[in-house]
C-alpha cells in the first residue's frame, strides 16, 4: 500500500472510530454567527463584552496535546486559531475532537481571546465536526528566492492545478484573488452598459446553423426533432434579429465554443461580451470601448498604467487607431496595395506562412498575424479589415474593398471585434453566398448561408455598431496573466492518457 493509501485508509478508519461514537460526521447544517474576518475587525468589542461566537470552517493546522489542543481553521474570510481543552468541552467531545485530520471542516462555539503568545484565538466551549475529509490536503512547501515566494511540491506543477482546480484554488490563495477580480470585471461591464440604456438578452447557444464569426462549430444531434445542431460560436446574427425587431442597444454575456486547438489565448469554451447599438458605427464603438476598459482599470488597478508581461500599459484616453495595410507595411514591410497576387503569394512562401485558402482577405490577415501581433503592446484599435474576411461588416465609402471594422489588442493579446454593421440585405446575400463558395474550395471557417437572418434583415435593420470583446483575455489582462487557463476556472485539458 503506497503513503496515500495508507493516509486515506487511516482517515476512514477515524471516520469508523466516529461513527461507533455516536458521532455525525456529515450533518446537514451548521450554526454560525461571524465570519472569521468579522473577528479580526471587531476583536476588541468581542473580548470587552465577553460575545459567544459560532464559527466554522476547514482544519488548516493541528496541534493535538494530552488535555489541550490547539488548531487553525478557515473559511472563505479568514484563519483564525482554535484552543481546545478537554475539561472545557467535556472528555467525549474531545475523543471525537481527537479524530479530526488536516482539512476536516468543524462548528466551534466560544468566546475570543489572545493566547501567551498574542495570537487572536477562539477558546472553545463547543466542539463538532461538520465534515470528514477522508483524502489528504496536498502539503505545499514554499521557499522565499530573491524576495519571491516559489512553491516547489507536486502541486506546482501548472497542469495539475489546472485538473484540480479546487485544490488551487484551496492552497494558492493568490489564484482565489484573479477569480474574485474576473467575477468584479463581469459585474462593471454589466453596470457601464446598464447605465448607458443597454438591455441584457439570452439568445440560443444550440443552434440550427452557426455563424457571426469564421469559426468551426461543435455539433451535436437533437434525438426528438431528428436533427443536427450547433453549439453557437457567437451570438452576432441572433442579437442582430433583435436590433430588426425595435431593441436599440442590447448585449449578453455568452458562452461561445469554436471547435479550434487549444493555446495559451484559446480555449474551446470562452466567454464573450457581445452588444448592439443602433445608429452607431464603430467610431461610437471605440468611444464605448475605451471608456468601458479605462474604468474597469481604474477601478480594479486602481490606475490607468497597469503591468503586463514586461511592459507598462498605458490605458490613458485616447488610444490609437492604425489602419490594418499601414501597419503591415511598417512590420512586415510589404505594401499590400500596390502588390499583385503573385508578390503576395511568394512574400508568403519567403516567409513559411501557411495558407490554407489563397485569396486576398486570408494573405493579409495571415500576414498581420505573423508580423503584426505581438508588436501592439499598448492599447491600439486595428481598423479597416479586407472585406473578403469580414462578410458581415459594412464596406468603407472611399473604398469598397475594406471594411469598417476594429480589433483592438493590448499587450498583444486580441481582445475584441467590432463592424459597423452590414445592414443592406442584397450585399449580405451577396456576402454569404460567396463565403459558401469559399467553404465548397475548403475554407472551414466560412460562414453558412443563413436564411431566416437574411429574411429578417429584408424587413429592414438600422444602421448598427456592434462589439465582441472577450472576457477572459480581457481578465488576463488585467490580472497579469500569461494563459488562458489562468483565468477559467475549469479550462478544457486533454486526457491525461495522452500527455506529451
Amino acid at each position: 500500500m503506497d503513503n496515500e493509501n495508507q493516509l486515506i485508509h487511516a482517515r476512514k478508519e477515524k471516520l469508523g472510530r466516529l461513527l461507533e461514537m455516536g458521532a455525525n460526521p456529515f450533518p446537514t447544517k451548521a450554526e454560525r454567527t461571524h465570519k472569521i474576518r468579522e473577528i479580526f475587525d471587531n476583536t476588541e468589542s468581542f473580548i470587552d463584552n465577553k460575545t459567544t461566537l459560532d464559527v466554522v470552517g476547514r482544519i488548516r493546522s493541528l496541534r493535538k496535546m494530552g488535555k489541550a489542543s490547539f488548531c487553525h481553521i478557515e473559511d472563505e474570510t479568514g484563519k483564525i486559531q482554535i484552543y481546545i481543552k478537554r475539561d472545557d468541552i467535556g472528555q467525549e467531545k474531545y475523543k471525537i475532537f481527537k479524530q479530526c485530520d488536516l482539512g476536516d471542516f468543524v462548528h466551534v462555539k466560544g468566546f475570543v481571546f489572545y493566547t501567551q503568545t498574542n495570537e487572536l484565538s477562539i477558546h472553545a466551549e463547543e466542539f463538532t465536526f461538520l465534515a470528514k475529509a477522508i483524502r489528504p490536503l496536498p502539503v505545499v512547501k514554499e521557499k522565499i528566492e530573491d524576495g519571491k515566494k516559489i512553491l516547489y511540491d507536486q502541486f506546482a506543477d501548472k497542469e495539475l492545478r489546472y485538473r484540480k482546480r479546487y485544490l488551487d484554488l484551496l492552497l494558492n490563495p493568490e489564484v482565489k484573488e484573479i477569480f474574485k477580480t474576473r467575477s468584479k470585471i463581469i459585474k462593471m461591464m454589466r453596470e457601464f452598459l446598464d447605465a448607458r440604456g443597454y438591455i441584457e438578452v439570452e439568445t440560443p447557444i444550440l443552434q440550427p446553423l452557426y455563424g457571426g464569426a469564421a469559426a468551426q462549430p461543435f455539433v451535436t444531434q437533437h434525438n426528438k426533432l431528428d436533427m443536427e445542431l450547433y453549439l453557437r460560436i457567437a451570438d452576432e446574427l441572433y442579437l442582430k434579429r433583435l436590433i430588426i425587431g425595435g431593441f436599440e442597444k442590447v448585449y449578453e454575456v455568452c458562452k461561445d465554443f469554436r471547435n479550434e486547438g487549444m493555446d495559451r489565448t484559446h480555449n474551446p469554451e470562452f466567454t464573450q461580451i457581445e452588444l448592439y447599438e443602433a445608429y452607431a458605427d464603430y467610431n461610437d464603438i471605440m468611444d464605448l470601448v475605451e471608456d468601458m476598459l479605462t474604468g474597469i482599470a481604474q477601478e480594479v488597478c486602481d490606475t490607468v498604467k497597469i503591468p503586463y508581461d514586461a511592459h507598462t500599459i498605458d490605458l490613458t484616453k485616447p488610444w490609437q487607431r492604425k489602419p490594418m495595410l499601414e501597419l503591415i507595411k511598417e512590420y512586415a514591410g510589404i505594401d499590400i496595395e500596390n502588390s499583385s497576387m503573385e508578390e503576395l503569394l511568394a512574400f508568403c512562401k519567403e516567409h513559411e506562412i501557411e495558407l490554407d485558402v489563397k485569396n486576398l482577405g486570408k494573405i493579409i490577415d495571415e500576414i498581420f498575424k505573423r508580423f503584426v501581433e505581438d508588436n501592439l503592446i499598448q492599447p491600439t484599435f486595428v481598423i479597416d479589415y479586407p472585406k473578403e474576411i469580414s462578410p458581415l461588416a459594412k464596406s468603407k465609402p472611399e473604398n469598397p474593398q475594406l471594411v469598417e471594422r476594429f480589433e483592438i489588442f493590448i499587450g498583444g493579446l486580441e481582445l475584441g471585434n467590432c463592424f459597423s454593421e452590414l445592414n443592406d440585405p442584397i450585399d449580405q446575400r451577396e456576402r454569404l453566398e460567396n463565403q459558401a463558395k469559399q467553404r465548397e474550395l475548403g475554407d472551414v471557417e466560412a460562414n453558412e448561408v443563413d436564411e431566416d437572418f437574411l429574411e429578417a434583415m429584408e424587413y429592414g435593420m438600422p444602421p448598427t455598431g456592434g462589439l465582441g470583446l472577450g472576457i477572459d483575455r480581457i481578465v488576463m489582462l488585467f490580472t497579469n496573466s500569461h494563459n488562458i487557463k489562468d483565468v477559467i476556472l475549469f479550462p478544457q485539458m486533454r486526457p491525461e492518457s495522452h500527455q506529451d
